[in-house]
C-alpha cells in the first residue's frame, strides 16, 4: 500500500511512522524544506499531567508509552522521562494539587505532592521559595528542533519512504493523488493531509465548515542555565489552564487568588523545559482573537523572567531567542484531534491543540488502525 501524508510536522511525521512501521511505502509532502511551524516551536514536553480524564488522558498515556519506544529507536528525538514540578507558595494553591490527588486516575498520571526539601531534592535548581510542589512522574521531554528531522533519518532508512520538501500541494486529484505547485502528481491508496496551522487553500477548499480555529503564542529560550534542571517546571497559573485540574479547589483559587495582570491579560502559565544544550524553553501566551497582532510583546517576557527566577532563587541566563508561533485547536477543546473523511480515500487530521506534541504518535495510531493500514 502506498500512503501520501500532507504535512511534516510532527503529526505528519507520525502518520508517516505508523504507515511505514506497517509495511508500507510513503511518499510525505512538505511546503516548507522542512518542518517550521508549531513541531518546532513548542516545549518538547510529552505533557500527560494536565489532561483531561477519559479520551485525552488515555490518548496521552499511549502517547507517551510509544514516544518512550520511538525514543529507544531514535535517540535523535532526545526522549527523557524528566517528570514535572509544579511548584505551591499559597493554601489555595495546595488545595488545588490536593484535589487533583484525590482524582480516580491520579495514580495513573503519577501525582505525588512533595515537600519543598523533597522538591529541591529531586531537582536541586530550584532554590527559591515554595511550600510544596506537585510531581507528576508520567511527563517527559523531547528535543522539538530537533525530533523531526531525526525521525525522517530514520524512516530514509527503511527504504519505503521518500520524503518532498518545498512543495505545497494544491490540489486532491482522480480519487488518492494529489497535485503539487510544480505539478507533479502523487497517487497512492490513502491521503493524509496533516497541514497543522495551515488552515486555508486546499484546506478550505476540502473542508469549508473546519470546527478549528488558530491560537497564537510566544515563547523564548535562553544559554546554558550551568546546572541540570532535572524535572519540566510548570507554574499554578497552569492549574487555571489545564482541565486535569477542574474542581472546587480550582474555583476557589479562581475566585481568591487573582492572577498577575499581565498574565491574565495574555492568558498566560509559565512551562519551563531544559534543553540538551542547557539552555531553557520558557512560554508561554495564548491569543485567540484573528487577525492576530503582527508584535512580540515584552511585557509576557518579564512577567516570565520574574517568575522563573522566583524559582531558581538566581538570575535567568541570557535571552538569547524569543520566538511567535500559531497552533491549530479543535473549537470544542474537549476533542483531541478533528479527523475528518474530506473524499474517499482523503483523510484530514488536523486542531490538536497544545496537545498536538504530546499525544501525534498515538493520534496517527489511531488514524492508521481506522483506515485499516
Amino acid at each position: 500500500m502506498r500512503v501520501i501524508v500532507v504535512g511534516a510536522g510532527v503529526v505528519g511525521t507520525m502518520h508517516a511512522w505508523h504507515a511505514v512501521e506497517r509495511g508500507h511505502e510513503v511518499v510525505h509532502i512538505e511546503r516548507e524544506s522542512e518542518a517550521r511551524g508549531a513541531s518546532l516551536r513548542n516545549f518538547g514536553q510529552i505533557w500527560v499531567s494536565g489532561r483531561a480524564g477519559g479520551e485525552e488522558l488515555d490518548t496521552a498515556l499511549r502517547a507517551r508509552e510509544l514516544w518512550e519506544g520511538i525514543g529507544e529507536r531514535v535517540p535523535g528525538l532526545g526522549f527523557r522521562p524528566n517528570g514535572s514540578l509544579t511548584p505551591l507558595r499559597t493554601d489555595l494553591e495546595l488545595a488545588v494539587a490536593e484535589a487533583a490527588l484525590s482524582r480516580e486516575d491520579a495514580a495513573a498520571r503519577g501525582y505525588k505532592l512533595l515537600t519543598a526539601d523533597e522538591a529541591r531534592a529531586l531537582n536541586p535548581a530550584l532554590r527559591g521559595e515554595f511550600a510544596a510542589a506537585l510531581w507528576c512522574e508520567r511527563d517527559a521531554a523531547v528535543e522539538p528542533r530537533t525530533a523531526q528531522l531525526a525521525l525522517k533519518d530514520a524512516l530514509l532508512a527503511s527504504g519505503r519512504y521518500t520524503y518532498l520538501g518545498g512543495r505545497e500541494v494544491r490540489e486532491v486529484v482522480g480519487g488518492t493523488a494529489v497535485r503539487d505547485d510544480h505539478g507533479d502528481v502523487h497517487r497512492g491508496d490513502f491521503v493524509v493531509l496533516c497541514t497543522g496551522a495551515w488552515l486555508g487553500g486546499l484546506v478550505r477548499e476540502l473542508a469549508p465548515e473546519l470546527p478549528v480555529r488558530r491560537v497564537r503564542l510566544q515563547m523564548m529560550q535562553t544559554a546554558p542555565l550551568g546546572e541540570p534542571l532535572t524535572t519540566s517546571v510548570a507554574d499554578a497559573d497552569s492549574f487555571r489552564y489545564y482541565p486535569a485540574y477542574a474542581s472546587e479547589a480550582l474555583d476557589a483559587l479562581n475566585a481568591g487568588q487573582a492572577q498577575d495582570p499581565t498574565a491574565a491579560a495574555h492568558k498566560m502559565q509559565l512551562l519551563m523545559v531544559q534543553r540538551e544544550d542547557g539552555g531553557l524553553t520558557i512560554g508561554d501566551t495564548h491569543e485567540y482573537e484573528h487577525p492576530f497582532a503582527f508584535d512580540v510583546l515584552e511585557e509576557p517576557y518579564e512577567h516570565l523572567v520574574r517568575v522563573v527566577e522566583s524559582f531558581l532563587g538566581r538570575p535567568l541566563p541570557k535571552i538569547q531567542r524569543r520566538w511567535a508561533g500559531v497552533y491549530a485547536q479543535c473549537t470544542d477543546t474537549s476533542r483531541v484531534v478533528h479527523r475528518q473523511q474530506v473524499r474517499d480515500g482523503v483523510w484530514l487530521v488536523t486542531g490538536p491543540g497544545g496537545r498536538g506534541m504530546t499525544c501525534s504518535p498515538a493520534i496517527a495510531e489511531k488514524t492508521a488502525n481506522e483506515l485499516g493500514w
